[in-house]
């Protein structure tokens, strides 16, 4: 069973279960799939349905900061509600110490030794640790390890 089949499984597990934020969360996530397969007219891969996710919950923590931002507390505890359905989706993500021992075989491997390196690190890290951590996690220990 692919990703996409486990989320279609768990919308019907909270319909029967008159779990109506997370059905209507997760429905969300199967729009924003169908929409990509109409729009480029492909097949989701694992790693499609990944990224994906990954979008919705960036888009998610962006609202939740903007709602925060406006005293807004009921409707930002609803963006965060929808990340917390997201999430179990996602690999693992890798902790800061395993980020940064990454990033810094990276950048071992490429000979980068300066913040010019910086679009060639983040290239090759964003491909090695995609779905393990999310970009801004791997830009700020790429930039700290490219200052050291």
């Amino acid at each position: 069973m692919n990703l996409r089949d486990t989320i279609n499984q768990d919308v019907k597990e909270a319909m029967k279960a008159k779990n109506a934020k997370k059905r209507d969360a997760l429905r969300l996530l199967t729009a924003a799939f169908k929409q990509i397969e109409v729009d480029e007219r492909k097949e989701l891969t694992d790693e499609d349905v990944i990224k994906i996710i990954q979008t919705q919950i960036k888009r998610r923590n962006d609202a939740a900061s903007q709602y925060k931002d406006a005293n807004r507390d009921d409707l930002m505890q609803i963006e965060l509600d929808e990340i917390s359905y997201y999430e179990p989706y996602l690999p693992a993500q890798l902790s800061d110490d395993e980020l940064c021992d990454t990033i810094t075989k990276i950048v071992a491997e490429l000979g980068a030794t300066t913040m010019k390196d910086m679009g060639k690190v983040m290239g090759a890290a964003n491909k090695a640790l995609a779905g393990k951590a999310d970009g801004k996690r791997i830009s700020e220990c790429v930039k700290k390890t490219l200052t050291l």
